[in-house]
């Protein structure tokens, strides 16, 4: 199984400038090692409000049991609910919180 080096930030930067892709190979590996991680640390984005509102919860650990929403998690697009996640996988994997996502010049968001 691929084994995350937490002091690989320079992936969380790449994740950060295109959460939907296209991601390097070692970006893959690492997304598919987070999607795989154990079901209590499975968080999603949930689209709430077609085409106006995502939100972040976590998976049930038993099927068929609600998710459970991530409180103060709901963003006005799709990237940035996917980011949050990707921070929440990353951090529930080794331990660490990453930075948060700092703006560059120019962008918005």
């Amino acid at each position: 199984m691929y084994q995350i080096d937490p002091k690989r930030t320079d992936l969380i930067a790449e994740y950060d400038a295109n959460p939907g892709g296209p991601h390097s190979g070692e970006l893959a590996l690492l997304l598919n090692r987070l999607r795989l991680g154990p079901l209590e640390q499975r968080y999603v984005p949930v689209c709430t409000r077609p085409g106006r509102e995502w939100a972040v919860a976590k998976m049930p650990t038993e099927r068929g049991q609600p998710l459970s929403f991530v409180e103060g998690a709901v963003f006005d697009n799709a990237d940035d609910a996917a980011r949050k996640v990707f921070r929440l996988r990353w951090q529930a994997a080794t331990g660490l919180e990453p930075a948060p996502k700092t703006n560059r010049p120019g962008e918005d968001r």
